[in-house]
């Protein structure tokens, strides 16, 4: 992590894996800012994704180029942020690496670190239909295949998987052991 500017962890995974009760817990333990990328996805973006219409390539890239920039604005103000985001692809953690103007495509040498919460799919489907029920979120688990599918991991130094089946303390004590923080 570069010395001279704040610190972002991405918690990471499919939709109904937690990233927003760990990102949450997380954030007021280590006294950052908290922000959940869901809160950044257009109107447009969520209706479809409600209507079980899963995002283009096309919907994704505004919505990440406005992450990186929030991002980029908390490094750049020597501020630690934590962001849940799904962050699927290799590529899309690679444009939120890149809130560091300094980052070097493929390096990893960014102070924007991953965390992969990793989940069983039924656990997952368990998870998303609890949801569903309470008509708390508007992803339907009807698109959860649709993610798993284009979930990439890159190698282990680009990000931290953790299992995240168990009670939400272990999991952020888990990441904070893991992280050094």
């Amino acid at each position: 992590m570069a010395s001279n500017s704040g610190s972002a962890i991405v918690i990471a995974g499919v939709s109904g894996s937690g990233k927003t009760t760990i990102g949450q817990m997380l954030a007021t333990e280590l006294n950052y800012s908290y922000l959940d990328a869901d809160d950044f996805h257009s109107q447009s973006n969520k209706d479809k994704m409600h209507s079980g219409i899963p995002l283009s390539e096309e919907d994704r890239i505004p919505w990440l180029n406005s992450l990186r920039n929030v991002l980029r604005e908390h490094l750049t103000n020597k501020k630690g942020v934590i962001l849940s985001c799904s962050a699927l692809k290799k590529q899309y953690r690679e444009v939120l690496r890149s809130a560091d103007p300094n980052y070097r495509w493929g390096s990893y040498d960014s102070p924007v670190s991953f965390v992969l919460l990793d989940v069983p799919a039924q656990v997952l489907m368990d998870r998303l239909n609890e949801r569903a029920a309470k008509g708390s979120h508007f992803m339907p688990a009807s698109l959860l295949q649709s993610q798993l599918d284009l979930l990439e991991i890159d190698e282990p130094q680009g990000i931290l998987q953790i299992d995240a089946t168990s009670n939400p303390k272990t999991i952020v004590n888990t990441i904070k052991g893991k992280l050094q923080i």
